[in-house]
């Protein structure tokens, strides 16, 4: 069989790139406890309602059993308000911190390049709060996902919860008909799949694969490749029962009006990526107008249909300010050298398209972010769904920390810190089916809970594992911030430890390189 253009990049990556080492034995955390109660909290719960405090949250095991308001803000708290102790409680002193539940990533990859190990990737997610992640396309291929999927949810590794999506036709030749499509469907969800990760296909196959998808109740997401989006563009993939759409392609193409085809440079060749994400930069500018008839009725359309965007703002953000994204506080210490390797200018290895990124590049790509950040936030405010997904390993951006950005990005969008983090949690458990075990913190659900020493919803910044940088009364600066605890399934987790645990792997790699600085650019002399 042929290969599909759809799924050549999945194949190709999934056969060359990703090793199969897979995560140690949990080590970290403590937990799940008999009883654990965690007092005198400001709750920043998932469901948009401002913050609340002072609480105390109850949890046996790994469930919330009681939410309790105790008292007011700068008052001391009567003990007999407060949920009792039992011979085995286990307490945590969260008096000036802030509760939030556990946030969701939905575009998580489990590394980009087969020298990063699972271990790296799951400590800097759960460093910064990350307790659910949807993997989307199992580049490490479909068992080792479920494997890891399993061996989490018992709780065996330290790791989020995994949910698994395959990259459609995976493990084939190819999928040349739609009964070869609806075959593989029954086939993944027969192996215990979440869902599929599309990158689009012939109307005929995708059109098929995504009917029996929804069928048997599975999710689906979607890069709507450029290889067939004119084809098809969100508008048939909604139709045809996609859940959730990736990055923006297929979405500003839905709203062309004076073309079909985008508008290519007769030297364009989509496999030199510089030429790919280049004219990428210019696709928004080639849609129909914020609020004109055309835009509205692509927007309703979605709304009607209960759409998810999954925009991952981040991963794309070093094409409007390279420096920036290269220089970013973090790499210095977290980033492991073949990982920094892996994103200097390179033909070869995938969002590595330095080959001549200037000016004009970037002022065209900040263009592009004003139109998709204004149809993000438009979708928003009409109630449309918007989670929070970080595709990290690619293009400068890295695990836990590219999360935390994305957030800022949909800040800058024009969402409400506390819009920011309903998207990061109650958004992300409704787009996974979720909801009723995770999203809030509420009585029931699964004790998924991050807890910060500063108000977030006062400065993103602080979630970053390397925290923000203030000036203290005393003129001495430090950094401020960073999560404190990330609770997984009632398991108490020190984020701080984590990120100890990932600094050192990352100082031993260098060691064996013997690298001193980071590598991948030339030196200036």
């Amino acid at each position: 069989m042929r290969y599909p253009l759809a799924i050549i990049f999945v194949l190709c990556i999934a056969t060359l790139a990703y090793s199969q080492e897979p995560a140690p034995d949990r080590q970290e955390g403590e937990g799940p406890f008999s009883e654990l109660i965690i007092r005198g909290a400001t709750l920043i719960n998932g469901n948009g309602a401002p913050p609340i405090g002072p609480v105390d949250i109850v949890i046996k095991n790994n469930t919330i059993h009681q939410v309790k308001v105790v008292g007011h803000p700068g008052v001391a708290i009567l003990a007999e308000k407060r949920p009792k102790t039992g011979p085995n409680t286990r307490e945590i002193d969260a008096s000036g911190m802030y509760v939030l539940p556990g946030f969701v990533d939905m575009h998580g990859h489990i590394g980009s390049i087969k020298e990063i190990p699972a271990e790296y990737v799951f400590k800097l997610w759960m460093a910064h709060g990350i307790t659910t992640v949807r993997e989307p396309g199992s580049f490490r291929g479909r068992d080792w996902t479920l494997a890891h999927k399993r061996r989490s949810a018992k709780n065996e590794i330290t790791a989020p919860r995994i949910v698994a999506y395959t990259g459609f036709g995976m493990g084939t030749d190819g999928i040349d008909t739609p009964q070869e499509a609806i075959e593989w469907v029954q086939a993944n969800a027969k192996a215990g799949a979440d869902g599929i990760k599309f990158f689009g296909a012939r109307p005929e196959i995708m059109k098929a694969a995504l009917e029996e998808n929804k069928r048997l109740g599975l999710g689906s997401a979607c890069h709507h490749a450029q290889t067939n989006v004119a084809w098809l563009n969100v508008l048939n993939s909604s139709e045809w029962g996609l859940t959730t759409m990736e990055h923006w392609y297929g979405l500003p193409e839905a709203m062309f009006h004076d073309r079909i085809v985008q508008h290519y440079p007769v030297h364009y060749n989509y496999q030199n990526e510089q030429h790919r994400f280049e004219e990428a930069g210019k696709l928004w500018e080639q849609a129909a107008e914020p609020g004109s008839d055309k835009w509205n009725e692509v927007m309703n359309t979605l709304l009607k249909r209960d759409f998810t965007l999954d925009p991952t703002f981040n991963i794309y953000e070093a094409n409007r300010d390279l420096m920036r994204a290269r220089t970013a506080d973090w790499h210095q210490d977290y980033t492991l050298p073949a990982q920094w390797d892996f994103y200097a200018p390179s033909k070869i290895s995938h969002g590595s398209y330095w080959h001549s990124w200037g000016t004009e590049q970037e002022v065209t790509w900040k263009r592009n972010y004003q139109l998709w950040m204004a149809f993000v936030n438009e979708y928003k405010n009409r109630g449309g769904r918007v989670t929070t997904g970080s595709d990290s390993g690619y293009i400068y951006q890295l695990y836990g920390f590219a999360y935390i950005r994305e957030l800022e990005l949909l800040r800058e969008a024009g969402f409400h810190p506390l819009e920011v983090v309903r998207s990061a949690t109650l958004m992300g458990a409704e787009a996974l089916g979720l909801d009723d075990k995770i999203g809030t913190i509420e009585v029931g659900k699964l004790a998924d809970l991050v807890l910060v020493k500063e108000n977030p919803l006062s400065d993103l910044k602080t979630l970053y594992g390397t925290g923000a940088i203030r000036l203290t009364e005393n003129n001495e600066v430090i950094r401020a911030g960073g999560v404190q605890y990330t609770i997984k399934d009632g398991i108490v987790y020190d984020a701080k430890a984590l990120l100890r645990d990932v600094r050192n792997m990352v100082k031993e790699a260098k060691e064996t390189a013997g690298e001193i600085s980071q590598p991948g650019y030339p030196n200036w002399d």
